[in-house]
């Protein structure tokens, strides 16, 4: 509560905030309901909206739980949700139909497409990924969607909602709200080659609201209340044309500094972590950050009317923001020395002390030779400042609406005994060691003019995980569909709208991050035809996702624990092609043009067990064909690939769970 009050003190127009569960925060201190009821009433009180973060993936067993939670969002007057999973989306719309959604940065919205596709879906507002540039962010703007955009705090090195290197290393998935962060941590070499430091555009705030940027987002739910007051108050004054204080911004907290890299495209110099002299300067500057939110702001003028009557009990009205409430008091008494006057009571309800209230003016009606103590006034001061409070209050709550309609899923479906078989190739020499029990092929969009003898209608386009020119992106794929292709593999929103316009029949990746039957359903119903269950879920979890839609298993590969727009090696003439952490494992980084995948140590491996699935996806990098020929074959056989050097992944795990 102490940094609600920072934030709202220092002129924040929203707080967002998590409650103790499905918070993207898990491990921060989060707000009980009874905590988050006051929140909210405290923010509305001082016309600031409070947004409920509930951006986490969701695990089928959750449904229920997350519709009561936001159900009670609804109910306390939460303003909106803000929202990562599929499921989640389709549930809130169904059932709290008025309730605003935004679209988190977890859902790795960084093209128009991808906003179009919220938009549809019945987001009011999209969080871009953080990834973006000034000119990328302006492109987002017009598109009839709110434009949210993450202006200072952490950066996280992998482009959020795709990152999986907490999960598998440590079973504390960032999908989760659970992040261990193993990005802070050195690399063998000693250097923070993971490690960004803190994002700061505030030379860049003016320029992004002057091209349709909504809101700009302060990341700080980690951090203490003086840090928040130092940011909110740094960029209120800058959007109020005033001189904000970045020496100040820097001291509170930073990792060897600040960066504007994306937003600038200058990624040269992003990295940092946090040192001694850091946390130093943090010490020095807190005591004088506390005074900026120690007292209330005055927010709103406040209008009186008084009327003392012989016989009749004293009335008090207040007029505020339109609103008018009244209190009464005691019936006045004759005056024996001094009779009430305007002036005496004008300086009585001039105390408005710690509320948002200014002193705007009196009107009276008295009657003669009547007195009321001080002690009266104040009483009824306090009385009508409190109806003004609960006033205001209510009308700032939206009105929401709770459809009881019974939301069922399928059941469990019957999964073939004999099930398609998906390949995913990095290069053209693996088709060699394809046979025809591979039903599927995944194929990189740059490989597919060159597949030679491969049908076409046998392929699915890969593109690009992150997209920096859409529209080359529809050329490129108008070009192959006049080819023959006809199958697209979406790992994002953007993909699935660029895809359904132009006629693809659609598969759905792992980096939509489906793991309940009502994402399954959502899916479904945003076109693709199959998808691919997210591989954080266990094993046994796979057969509640229902029978809506068909389902992929990742049973072979190194799973890409991230995807980042920086490189951690930044140089590519002498490039070792891999990253080596402190213990001595080592981490393939697979380079494209935009972006890089950073791939786990070692392969997944499921070749020998069986998975309550439709279709078994095996994701080949670097092996090679003879290696593909052979793993091929143990899935066929159902024997293990290897013997050891390999991971189960996260199918037989307990963690990543609440």
């Amino acid at each position: 509560m102490e940094s609600l009050y920072a934030a709202v003190r220092c002129g924040a127009d929203a707080v967002y905030c998590g409650g103790k569960n499905f918070s993207a925060r898990a491990g921060a201190v989060n707000f009980t309901d009874e905590e988050l009821t006051g929140a909210v009433e405290y923010c509305h009180l001082h016309g600031v909206k409070l947004y409920r973060a509930m951006n986490i993936m969701l695990f089928p067993s959750e449904l229920p739980d997350f519709l009561a939670a936001a159900r009670y969002s609804a109910e306390i007057g939460v303003d909106g949700l803000i929202l990562q999973d599929l499921g989640a989306v389709r549930l809130v719309r169904e059932k709290i139909p008025d309730m605003k959604l935004s679209a988190s940065t977890q859902m790795t919205i960084h093209t128009p497409e991808g906003v179009k596709l919220a938009k549809e879906m019945g987001f009011s507002r999209v969080v871009a990924a953080r990834e973006l540039s000034t000119e990328q962010i302006a492109g987002l703007t017009g598109l009839g969607v709110e434009i949210e955009v993450f202006i200072h705090g952490a950066l996280c090195m992998s482009v959020s909602g795709q990152c999986l290197m907490s999960a598998v290393i440590g079973e504390r998935s960032a999908n989760r709200g659970m992040c261990a962060q193993p990005c802070r941590l050195p690399l063998s070499d000693g250097r923070y080659s993971l490690s960004l430091k803190d994002l700061c555009g505030i030379d860049q705030v003016r320029e992004l609201a002057d091209a349709g940027v909504s809101s700009f987002k302060i990341e700080g739910r980690m951090k203490r209340p003086e840090y928040v007051a130092a940011a909110v108050t740094a960029y209120r004054a800058a959007l109020d044309g005033g001189t904000p204080d970045i020496g100040t911004l820097r001291a509170v907290f930073s990792r060897s500094g600040f960066t504007d890299g994306y937003l600038t495209g200058k990624r040269e110099d992003m990295f940092g972590c946090r040192r001694k002299e850091d946390v130093k300067a943090a010490e020095e500057v807190l005591p004088g950050l506390r005074e900026l939110y120690r007292t209330e702001r005055k927010l709103f003028p406040a209008e009186f009317f008084m009327r003392v009557k012989a016989g009749e009990p004293a009335v008090l009205e207040m007029t505020c923001n339109g609103l008018t409430v009244r209190a009464h008091g005691e019936i006045p008494e004759k005056a024996v020395n001094r009779p009430v006057t305007e002036e005496f009571l004008a300086r009585q309800l001039d105390k408005l002390g710690d509320t948002v209230y200014n002193f705007g003016g009196l009107r009276t009606e008295l009657e003669e030779g009547l007195a009321m103590s001080a002690a009266a006034v104040n009483f009824l001061r306090r009385e009508v400042t409190a109806k003004m409070d609960e006033a205001l209050i209510q009308a700032a709550k939206p009105v929401s609406h709770y459809n009881s309609v019974d939301i069922r899923f399928p059941d469990a479906p019957e999964y073939p005994a004999k099930k398609r078989i998906r390949v995913k190739i990095s290069d053209l020499s693996q088709f060699e060691g394809l046979d025809d029990d591979a039903d599927e092929i995944v194929v990189p969009m740059e490989l597919c003019g060159l597949c030679g003898e491969v049908p076409p209608k046998r392929v699915l386009i890969e593109p690009p995980r992150f997209v920096t020119d859409e529209k080359a992106l529809g050329v490129k794929l108008r070009t192959l569909q006049a080819a023959g292709f006809s199958r697209l593999y979406c790992n994002n929103l953007s993909q699935v709208r660029l895809g359904r316009e132009l006629g693809f029949r659609l598969s759905g990746g792992a980096g939509l991050n489906i793991a309940n039957p009502a994402a399954a359903e959502e899916a479904a119903a945003l076109g693709l035809s199959d998808i691919t269950g997210s591989v954080e879920l266990r094993a046994a979890e796979y057969p509640r996702l229902g029978g809506k839609i068909p389902l992929a298993a990742v049973v072979w590969g190194r799973l890409p624990l991230m995807l980042t727009v920086n490189c951690p090696i930044g140089d590519c003439r002498h490039c070792p092609g891999y990253i080596t952490d402190r213990t001595g494992k080592s981490f393939m980084v697979r380079c494209t043009k935009d972006y890089r995948e950073i791939l786990n140590c070692v392969p997944l491996m499921m070749t020998d067990r069986e998975l309550p699935a439709d279709i078994l996806t095996l994701c080949f990098t670097d092996e090679s064909p003879q290696e593909v020929r052979r793993i091929l074959g143990c899935l066929r056989r159902g024997e293990k690939a290897l013997s050891s050097g390999y991971t189960r992944g996260l199918y037989y795990r307990s963690g990543c769970r609440f």
